[in-house]
């Protein structure tokens, strides 16, 4: 009979073998020690965490089945460990070396709107980042539908109700179709930091 124990992470709640938590524990420690200088360590960590509940969810309910020391070697086969980040100190492995690591499975491509790049509701962007087409062939379409029969104003209404919009750091990556693993997770809020930074100079 094993030992269970009751956690929340990334705001699911889950039952989790004491084996299993001990690993998962360590992990999660590790990741935080890895990020314990950064500036968005906080943004860092608590995507980290969201995306590790998604995965333990596996489309079912959290909490209904104990999670097990196999869940969590898969959690971590996936996610990868934070040593294979090249950090902005040079730790870890090369540049080149980290956008092999990143780059070298491609992941699930989902539809979402893409609100960071958005005119109106990110319909536009969101297919333009889902199909790798210029967003301006895109919103260009939808113009001339416009124009001509009223039909594109309609359909993008329609769209902007059906699709969800990328909100976490791991739907944007889902909408570029990159893997959600640890290595992307890191580049992205640093980009998106950085992107802010520059913004807030201008």
């Amino acid at each position: 009979m094993k030992k269970t124990i009751t956690i929340n992470l990334g705001g699911a709640v889950f039952s989790i073998d004491e084996d299993a938590y001990e690993l998962l524990k360590n992990y999660l420690d590790k990741i935080e020690s890895h990020f314990s200088d950064e500036g968005e360590r906080s943004d860092i960590l608590a995507d980290i965490e969201s995306r590790i509940a998604e995965l333990f969810s596996g489309g079912a309910s959290p909490g209904l089945k104990p999670v097990t020391i196999r869940d969590v070697e898969m959690v971590i086969g996936i996610m990868g460990d934070p040593g294979d980040i090249a950090d902005a100190k040079g730790e870890g492995h090369s540049s080149s070396e980290s956008e092999s690591y990143s780059s070298g499975r491609k992941g699930r491509r989902r539809i979402y709107r893409d609100v960071d790049n958005r005119i109106l509701g990110g319909v536009c962007s969101g297919i333009s980042s889902y199909w790798s087409v210029d967003v301006l062939w895109i919103r260009t379409a939808f113009v001339v539908l416009s124009l001509l029969f009223f039909s594109g104003f309609l359909l993008y209404l329609l769209l902007w109700l059906v699709i969800p919009p990328a909100v976490t750091t791991a739907q944007k990556l889902e909408m570029k179709g990159e893997p959600v693993n640890i290595s992307n997770i890191v580049r992205a809020v640093k980009e998106e930091f950085n992107n802010v930074r520059q913004n807030l100079k201008i």
